[in-house]
């Protein structure tokens, strides 16, 4: 793919990209962008359909990409994952962990089995990743980016195991960064406000069906800034801080939230 024409002068050209969760969301607007500023995706989802989707979005606009199937619970399947992308396109240069799964309740709301289910995904999952790009990146170098979430730094009701989850998230990107500041790897998060996904838009027709439009507008104004954010503004975040131009930030977690945080508390 040639060198990104958009207006930001980010690129990251020559420089393969392994994003998982890129079939839905914040991880397929991940995918596109990073491919526009001319990196090798890698398309990386347990749904084949859903990766399939991306892939070809990418390709049909001229974008070097590649899909692979993977279940990032399960270590075997990203260890095989990192392998397949490199024969193809070389070593991991970046790395951004945006397959999670989502719960609503509260602890007395949470069964054992939604909790293993959140932390299989959302914990063990970004730890198997984190895990195959450390041994890929160390003193090669390369940039990880993994998606946490505001419920990681504020009480939200009714998330109990999902805030469990983003609360790992956060302090495994400290450990990493610290860990392998030396060995020229630098690692980050990105922690998003309500972002209008398929998961906001699944979640409202299963509890509030006929509400949809209302709830989802009750929603959007719990957002100092007045709405949800775009998985398109999260892209962009991401590819700031996976790009060079970043090249002086590591450990860090960075809020995308329309104020969320820091105007509520």
């Amino acid at each position: 793919m040639s060198a990104p024409t958009d207006r930001s002068g980010i690129t990251l050209q020559d420089k393969t990209a392994l994003i998982t969760g890129a079939g839905s969301g914040i991880g397929r607007a991940i995918a596109i962008r990073f491919a526009r500023a001319g990196a090798r995706v890698a398309v990386v989802d347990v749904s084949e359909d859903g990766g399939e989707e991306t892939r070809r979005t990418i390709a049909d606009s001229g974008g070097s990409v590649m899909r692979v199937t993977c279940d990032v619970v399960k270590q075997a399947d990203v260890v095989a994952a990192f392998a397949s992308v490199e024969r193809a396109f070389g070593p991991a240069d970046v790395l951004v962990t945006s397959a999670g799964v989502a719960h609503v309740g509260t602890i007395e709301q949470t069964t054992a089995e939604d909790l293993d289910r959140l932390y299989s995904v959302n914990v063990k999952g970004v730890f198997n990743c984190l895990k195959a790009a450390v041994a890929t990146m160390k003193d090669r170098g390369g940039a990880i980016l993994n998606i946490a979430s505001v419920v990681s730094s504020i009480g939200v009701p009714d998330r109990f195991a999902y805030s469990m989850s983003k609360g790992a998230v956060v302090t495994m990107t400290y450990s990493v960064a610290r860990d392998y500041v030396n060995h020229k790897i630098r690692c980050n998060c990105v922690s998003p406000g309500r972002i209008h996904t398929p998961f906001v838009d699944g979640f409202l027709a299963k509890s509030y069906p006929g509400r949809e439009k209302e709830m989802f507008e009750q929603l959007a104004r719990t957002q100092p800034i007045g709405r949800m954010g775009e998985p398109e503004e999260v892209a962009e975040l991401a590819l700031f801080l996976c790009s060079d131009a970043a090249a002086f930030i590591t450990g860090s977690n960075y809020a995308i939230d329309g104020g969320f945080v820091s105007l509520k508390m």
